[in-house]
């Protein structure tokens, strides 16, 4: 079955829209090494020595855009061989919550990671653009992805910088013939790029005194700005607490305290259990808060913990690892929350999808964040007021874009 944005990219090139030369290779392509094709590509489409790998999954238009990756890579057939080997990796694991939530919560199918194929595009230094018709209007979203010293936040307008945007996207649209998102890359030089078409017709778009009961933060960071208020089911995480049980238990198999005996496996299933448990939360609720009473982990407890066997280097090295990757199942977890209440040293790094993809029309990513130091007070009216994980809570936004943090 071809991937629809392999389908749709190749009706846009037929109809003369402005697509890159581009090749598709299968997952089949990859098991028998059928890379003729590939060079034959490179040597006559591709003139630079980067390219652009994008996940191309037979199933991936069931799935939210920005599910799987794309990387950019040296134009050799060992470059790209070893991306298609890190997109299948990252959906193995790093995707692989996101993957769930999605297949529970909108019904997307299963698959086989090892399916997938991959499209191949020059790569083109420029400023990524995507746009999509709201109701009436166009909105077109922003991201200069590929800058380096100079990061420019992401933005979103219904002005685009050239009015030749609105006319493409209206014409390619009407090509298609369906409601579409649409990604493009302008150059250094303004040259309107298109690289992908995706089909978003089935996506649907849709005073209580609190003071006793509230916190009242700072501010808010968010792109779109049209709604003031949201419910979620909260998620309250503190790394601090986290750490202390497996110092805890790390005292309790040196120096033999406790009611019992307490082994590397006793101090290991905190952690396994903290994981499960975080996964569990993420695949009940679709859409859910984190509030970050500790999201990083303090520099000194996170020494402790990892040194604390350091006379029994065998034990050490395995309570090392699950730490360190305990790290990365906190990160997806997060990056499925839509709403993180925590302190201003926090920062959300949105890619292009999590900022203005369509499914943050109606569900777009808020950061609620509270003074650095306020840290402490905000922490103790938290727990005062008895905020717990699973509490329904309210995010009440005033004319200052000052939020307000209530327990329903």
């Amino acid at each position: 079955m071809l991937p629809e944005k392999i389908r749709l990219l190749e009706v846009l090139k037929k109809a003369g829209f402005h697509v890159p030369e581009f090749i598709y290779l299968t997952a089949g392509d990859f098991r028998n090494e059928n890379f003729d094709p590939l060079e034959a590509f490179f040597r006559g489409s591709c003139q630079s020595f980067k390219v652009i790998v994008r996940s191309a999954h037979p199933l991936e238009s069931f799935f939210k855009s920005g599910t799987f990756d794309s990387l950019e890579i040296n134009a050799d057939i060992p470059g790209i061989k070893y991306a298609r080997k890190r997109i299948v990796h990252l959906a193995k694991t790093a995707k692989k919550l996101q993957i769930s939530r999605q297949q529970k919560f909108n019904n997307a199918p299963e698959l086989d990671p090892e399916d997938m194929g991959v499209i191949v595009m020059p790569f083109i230094q420029g400023v990524k653009v995507m746009a999509k018709k709201i109701w009436k209007y166009w909105e077109f979203g922003y991201t200069n992805e590929y800058a380096h010293k100079i990061q420019c936040e992401s933005y979103i307008t219904e002005t685009p910088h050239d009015m030749k945007l609105l006319g493409l996207s209206e014409d390619i649209q009407e090509c298609l013939g369906f409601p579409c998102e649409i990604e493009y890359i302008v150059s250094n030089i303004s040259d309107i790029h298109v690289v992908q078409a995706k089909d978003i017709s089935k996506v649907e778009l849709l005073d209580e005194s609190v003071s006793r009961r509230s916190v009242r933060l700072d501010g808010i960071r968010r792109i779109r700005k049209k709604r003031n208020y949201r419910e979620r089911m909260v998620y309250v995480m503190d790394n601090k607490s986290f750490y202390l049980d497996i110092i805890n238990r790390c005292e309790d198999l040196v120096h033999g305290w406790g009611d019992r005996d307490c082994s590397i496996e006793d101090v290991l299933q905190i952690i396994d259990d903290y994981e499960a448990e975080l996964e569990q939360f993420a695949l009940n609720h679709e859409r859910f808060a984190v509030l970050g009473l500790s999201i990083k982990i303090p520099d000194d407890l996170y020494q402790i913990a990892n040194h604390y066997l350091e006379d029994t280097p065998e034990l050490q090295k395995r309570l090392t690892s699950a730490l360190y990757n305990n790290q990365y199942r906190i990160d997806y977890f997060l990056a499925e929350s839509d709403t993180i209440i925590a302190k201003d040293r926090i920062r959300l790094n949105l890619c292009t999808h999590d900022a203005y993809g369509i499914d943050t029309v109606r569900n777009p990513v808020w950061f609620v964040y509270w003074k650095f130091e306020k840290q402490d007070h905000i922490v103790r009216e938290f727990k005062r007021l008895g905020f717990k994980t699973g509490d329904m809570i309210g995010i009440d936004i005033d004319m200052d874009e000052r939020p307000t943090v209530y327990r329903l």
